[in-house]
């Protein structure tokens, strides 16, 4: 993309000043210690998968808890953090998870092209950090859902490279560790890549079955987990629930009617994505805001659905602020993230457990936006970058300093 001197965009890809990078650094860095004092086990997700993990080393099935919705691949791979203390689990994990948070932000600048000295790339982490309330929501949790945020933006980095195998493993590595990004293989039916979508399905399936086999109930996600999941009928998490099928049953919709839209909502965004794809213009955008529209319409379905689940697309769609015709250039993406503005008193939402209805209208209104990308011609001629889907370059205008 070319950007003007008097132009927004040139104003964000030109080089960071000092103090910038060093207020960047702080805020998040201040979450993460606040996290490190408060929360025991490094979050009380992550306490889960450790405890999980515990329990298998004992002999037991991690399963027994119904709040454990990983994969048996998961189970493994926790182990490292059960033999840790809880002290050193407590500062740890809220700073791992905040550094792959900024991978994740470094991942995205990378696939628009944009330079990461730049200065989007530092106020990033501070937009973050201090403007949307599920960043330190995630960094308090240690949930593993910060797997799939640093996972799509480098799979879709991967991919603009031509490395489709390799962003399929990418995909495939999360979802052995959290099945969160599934939606994403539909990207690689999509851009008829089989050897990627291999690479994304055989290892999950293979490192689950191994798991699966080690422990004493080897169909415990089958059996227990996935009608948890279909059903979502968890007293406590339902409350903080952000898809339709959950909150429009709170407003007084009966339940089968608001299951039968968040089922429609979710086809008709897997449709616009497809839409978005066979586009075919040039830019990353289309990756972007194809992987962006699959796992938005996942979240409309999904059971359950969590505010934090927004951080995987987030840095994928506002990475791409400096491209013309972007969804991040739309005002339907900044309405959308009103809600999650940090401290706001929004009247008969102040409980915890109401801010479900936040999350829920950033959610649909992220979902309608980026699907309204699909329209043909929704953008400028030539302003999303070279042809053939190569990855873009952000041309700084010359600049004194």
């Amino acid at each position: 993309m070319r950007t003007g001197k008097d132009d927004i965009s040139g104003w964000l890809v030109r080089p960071a000043e000092r103090y910038l990078w060093a207020v960047s650094a702080a805020v998040p860095a201040a979450i993460a210690a606040s996290a490190a004092r408060s929360a025991p086990d490094g979050g009380m997700d992550n306490a889960i998968v450790v405890r999980a993990a515990r329990t298998w080393l004992a002999g037991g099935s991690p399963y027994d808890d119904p709040h454990f919705l990983y994969l048996p691949s998961a189970v493994p791979a926790a182990v490292p953090e059960a033999l840790l203390p809880g002290a050193v689990l407590r500062v740890l994990v809220p700073c791992a998870v905040t550094a792959l948070l900024v991978l994740a932000w470094g991942c995205a600048l990378r696939l628009h092209g944009v330079p990461l000295r730049s200065r989007l790339a530092a106020l990033g982490p501070l937009a973050l950090a201090a403007g949307f309330a599920p960043f330190g929501h995630l960094v308090r949790l240690g949930n593993w859902t910060v797997v799939a945020v640093v996972a799509l933006p480098l799979c879709l980095l991967l991919a603009s490279r031509g490395r489709w195998t390799a962003a399929g493993a990418v995909v495939g590595a999360a979802v052995a560790l959290k099945p969160l990004l599934a939606p994403v293989a539909l990207l690689f039916v999509f851009a008829r890549r089989p050897r990627a979508l291999a690479a994304a399905v055989l290892p999950p399936v293979l490192a689950s079955a191994a798991a699966a086999l080690l422990m004493p109930d080897p169909a415990g996600f089958v059996t227990r987990t996935l009608p948890f999941l279909l059903h979502g009928d968890d007293g406590f998490v339902r409350f903080y629930e952000a898809s339709p099928a959950a909150v429009l049953p709170r407003l007084g919709v009966p339940a089968v009617f608001a299951e039968g839209a968040a089922l429609l909502a979710a086809g008709a965004g897997v449709l616009c994505a497809y839409l978005r794809w066979r586009r075919a213009d040039p830019g990353p955008g289309r990756l972007a805001e194809t992987g962006a529209g699959l796992m938005l319409s996942a979240f409309l379905v999904s059971r359950p659905s969590y505010d934090h689940y927004l951080l995987v697309v987030l840095p994928v769609l506002l990475a791409g602020l400096p491209a013309a015709g972007s969804a991040a250039r739309r005002p339907g993406f900044w309405i959308a993230l009103v809600p999650q503005v940090p401290g706001v008193p929004w009247p008969w939402l102040e409980a915890e457990r109401r801010r479900a209805f936040k999350d829920a209208f950033t959610l649909c209104v992220l979902a309608v936006t980026v699907a309204g990308r699909a329209r043909a011609g929704s953008g400028p001629p030539g302003g999303e970058g070279r042809a053939g889907g190569a990855r873009e370059t952000v041309r700084a205008p010359a600049t004194p300093f």
